[in-house]
């Protein structure tokens, strides 16, 4: 190894670095080098670093860049638990190759080129983890009867007459906006109509205040849940708040929805799940849904407003409850799971 007057001989840069496999919290990586130095080396230096977003504090400390020491393995080598990868996250990454002598020092090769890459959503087990967390604090069910909506009174009014190829008197579905876990599969990928269904405990009723807006369409539950619905956990989240919200979608059976779901989210038994169920009870369908939880419910096709009633609610604007675009809290212990952030 070394030469005659005892220098090491130098590493070569590696290059050409490949990154593929990538999930929410691992990824596999492989690059290439001098033969020469495959017998020699005993270990990589992986430096990888979170991008910077755009519109992120300036001032806010930025990510500590980590380096990674890892004994070197045949490539391509699998990167997970070294570090908390969060799942949909633009991240670089380069590479050094090391040779550790006799007194501990390391002759290192230089830097290799930097490549980027973007981590993935939450996969079917992530999800299944979070339900389970989800339905251990989802507490009993109570019964109810309708779907509704909040809004604004010009959002019912544009949906009445419609607007260029969208027939009118129908909500129509939109994309999901990014609020609740940042590796949910749902997020800007989605097209739905959000609905709520929690009730007063005292009532029965949906309650009289709303974020939304002081108009609200009501619909008959089984309109939208019914033995032709598929339903599917989604995701479990808090604001920084002491209660917790569970986001499902409905989807009729093979609508471009359910297909949509049907290889991301977990699907529930409609009839008995801690959620939101839909059973027959003396020949009628009976709907209840979990007390403990404010659910959001996403039904992914157009909603004919002529299958409800509109009108005006007598309470107050609760802006503060309102999910639109909210972040996660990253450190309640309730609702997040190990994986990612």
């Amino acid at each position: 190894e070394n030469n005659p007057d005892g220098s090491m001989e130098l590493l070569s840069t590696p290059h050409s670095i490949e990154i593929n496999n990538i999930t929410c919290d691992s990824f596999r990586i492989s690059w290439a080098m001098e033969d020469s130095d495959l017998e020699r080396v005993t270990h990589y230096f992986i430096d990888l670093n979170k991008k910077e977003n755009k519109n992120s504090n300036k001032f806010k400390h930025r990510d500590v860049p980590t380096k990674l020491v890892a004994k070197a393995v045949p490539l391509p080598m699998t990167v997970r638990g070294h570090w908390f990868l969060s799942p949909r996250t633009e991240y670089s990454v380069a590479v050094q190759t090391a040779v550790k002598q006799s007194d501990g020092e390391y002759l290192v090769s230089g830097w290799s080129e930097t490549v980027e890459f973007c981590t993935g959503d939450y996969a079917k087990e992530h999800l299944a983890q979070l339900q389970e967390k989800a339905e251990q604090i989802a507490g009993r069910m109570l019964r109810f009867s309708v779907f509704y909506r909040n809004h604004h009174k010009e959002y019912f009014q544009h949906a009445r007459y419609g607007r260029g190829t969208h027939c009118g008197n129908m909500l129509q579905p939109y994309l999901k906006d990014n609020s609740g876990s940042h590796g949910s599969p749902t997020s800007g990928m989605l097209h739905g109509v959000f609905f709520s269904c929690n009730t007063e405990f005292n009532t029965g009723q949906p309650p009289q205040d709303s974020p939304y807006g002081r108009w609200r369409f009501q619909i008959p539950a089984q309109r939208l849940f019914n033995p032709s619905t598929n339903l599917y956990f989604a995701d479990f989240y808090c604001m920084y708040t002491a209660y917790h919200y569970a986001i499902l979608v409905l989807a009729p059976k093979g609508s471009l929805g359910d297909r949509f779901c049907r290889d991301r989210l977990p699907l529930l038994d409609i009839a008995c799940n801690k959620f939101l169920t839909c059973s027959v009870e003396d020949g009628e369908l009976v709907f209840r849904h979990a007390q403990d939880l404010i659910l959001e419910i996403i039904y992914t096709e157009p909603v004919d407003l002529s299958l409800g009633t509109l009108g005006e609610i007598s309470g107050h604007q609760l802006m503060s409850l309102s999910t639109a675009d909210a972040k996660k809290d990253p450190s309640c212990k309730t609702c997040n799971i190990s994986v990612g952030r």
